[in-house]
């Protein structure tokens, strides 16, 4: 199912480590998120591809956008990862990096989510999934 670009107006400005990294979000919606990343040099391991944990951390973050989506600019939910599990399939073979989330279930206070990680050949990179704790405060 296509999902509408992200809203302009529940843009975030960027955080330390999305500066340092170089992901924006790019669609955010219902049980849904997405970020895209260009590979760069400074993402990669010694064998010249993306560190594994660059795909961890994209996981991590579009997951937990996935599950705090709330449409409005004003309330605006975090999340704690409570269990990440990442599984490594490939490596890229375009020069970008497309990661997508989907809440698939939970409650109140935690939900449950998966993410994959493709790159614009459609070459699928890395899956994951996991469980996150809504946190207390709001942005």
């Amino acid at each position: 199912m296509p999902h509408a670009p992200l809203d302009p107006a529940l843009d975030e400005a960027p955080y330390d480590l999305q500066k340092h990294l170089g992901f924006e979000l790019t669609h955010w919606d219902v049980d849904y998120a997405r970020l895209a990343l260009p590979i760069a040099p400074h993402l990669m391991n010694r064998a010249g591809i993306p560190h594994g944990g660059i795909y961890a951390t994209l996981l991590d973050t579009v997951m937990g956008f996935a599950g705090c989506y709330t449409g409005t600019p004003e309330h605006k939910k975090l999340a704690l990862t409570l269990s990440l599990t990442t599984n490594f399939l490939s490596r890229p073979k375009g020069k970008g990096l497309i990661a997508e989330g989907w809440r698939t279930g939970g409650g109140a206070k935690t939900f449950f989510a998966e993410g994959t990680i493709t790159d614009e050949t459609g070459e699928v990179i890395a899956r994951g999934s996991g469980a996150f704790k809504y946190r207390a405060t709001t942005l």
